[in-house]
């Protein structure tokens, strides 16, 4: 096997690659690359046996020699290619021992490869169902629902992305039990209803590919019962889905809010994070009092004599009322809104708050919902 690639793009790849890879893996060989030569096309795949990337780069020089296939120690790989400018590197492997020499204009390189016969197969996409969907409302979907979802890892259902489709639109949920977004894209439809629960890490990963790329391309995702199937551009992922049920999210979101808060944004965000500096540190408490023309936030951390109170311009509607919400839950959420203006509406001080972005515009394609969970008000 026989190939000369550019340095840079060769590190680009990888780089994206090597996302999947965990360094605690007890499978020696899925801390490499797996390599495959056809013509002048490199596949190149990654795994952590849950999660599979794969990219294919077209070479203008290659030539297969004895083997097509090798496994590449990945650390070592990318410790190499880091340090290289934008050079070719002629890259072959001895196909009797599975040595990789690595020659640049600098010098030449030797690292061992592996036999690669025992690397994990790629599982193929069989009995799936497929839509289509523009990078940049994948993106947008994974933001926004993301930072909701749990780090609990005794609630394996609530640590992943909930994917919910039907012939009006398709939603995306995440939920920690303590806030919860919905995502709901009005313009994406499927023929059938359907759902799975999409695990973080693959997720995140096509996240971080996508928005490396400037071009806003469209992203094919397949899925049966057991897995997804992503695919654009020359990159390819396949995920298992995570098992379970998903919780019932709507039951938990408040049906009638009669008390309406109309804020901006920006002066919302600004003040919570000022005012949240002076709350106490183990609950993050802050106070929101809702009247006619003001909003007046305010924290206190009696143990350390901390206290701060600003007041901030709004439009309410309802009954006067204070409620308390953790800060940083609250700052998270106001921070993912994208408006000038925000909605909160309130059903009481024991009930869950709802955000919303205002828009301006009427014909607008997504419906986004924050809900958090409030806090018990106490004097520390």
């Amino acid at each position: 096997m026989r190939f000369i690639i550019n340095s840079q793009v060769f590190a680009k790849s990888l780089q994206a690659l090597s996302g999947v890879i965990t360094n605690n893996n007890t499978v020696a060989i899925v801390n490499c690359f797996h390599f495959q030569l056809n013509e002048n096309v490199l596949t190149i795949k990654a795994t952590d046996l849950e999660t599979t990337l794969v990219v294919r780069l077209e070479l203008e020089t290659a030539k297969v020699e004895g083997i097509s296939e090798v496994a590449v120690p990945a650390k070592i790989l990318l410790d190499i290619l880091k340090s290289f400018s934008d050079v070719p590197l002629n890259f072959s492997v001895d196909p009797d021992n599975y040595m990789i020499d690595i020659v640049s204009k600098e010098g030449k390189y030797r690292l061992a490869g592996q036999n690669p016969e025992t690397y994990p197969v790629l599982k193929k996409a069989e009995d799936t169902t497929k839509i289509e969907l523009p990078a940049s409302v994948l993106v947008t979907a994974i933001s926004k629902t993301y930072f909701a979802t749990s780090n609990d890892e005794m609630r394996q259902q609530m640590s992943g992305i909930y994917c919910e489709m039907n012939s009006e639109s398709i939603t995306f949920v995440g939920t920690d039990a303590h806030k919860l977004v919905r995502y709901r894209r009005l313009d994406v439809k499927t023929g059938e209803n359907s759902s799975f629960i999409l695990p973080k890490k693959p997720v995140s990963i096509v996240k971080n590919i996508l928005l490396s790329n400037k071009e806003d391309v469209d992203v094919t995702v397949e899925y049966n019962s057991t897995n997804v199937f992503f695919s654009f551009d020359n990159f390819f992922i396949v995920c298992r889905l995570v098992d379970g049920k998903y919780p019932n999210y709507e039951a938990a979101i408040p049906k009638e809010n009669p008390n309406k808060l109309v804020l901006n944004r920006t002066d919302f965000l600004n003040s919570l994070r000022r005012v949240s500096i002076f709350a106490n540190q183990s609950t993050h408490q802050v106070r929101l009092l809702c009247t006619e023309k003001e909003l007046v936030i305010s924290a206190e951390d009696i143990e350390n004599s901390n206290d701060a109170r600003e007041k901030i311009v709004c439009e309410y509607e309802g009954d006067e009322m204070e409620i308390g919400f953790n800060s940083k839950f609250l700052i998270e959420m106001v921070n993912n809104i994208d408006t000038e203006n925000v909605m909160m509406e309130l059903a009481g001080p024991s009930r869950a708050g709802i955000l919303f972005p205002v828009y301006d515009e009427e014909d607008v394609k997504e419906n986004i919902l924050m809900l958090v969970m409030p806090v018990m008000l106490t004097s520390n």
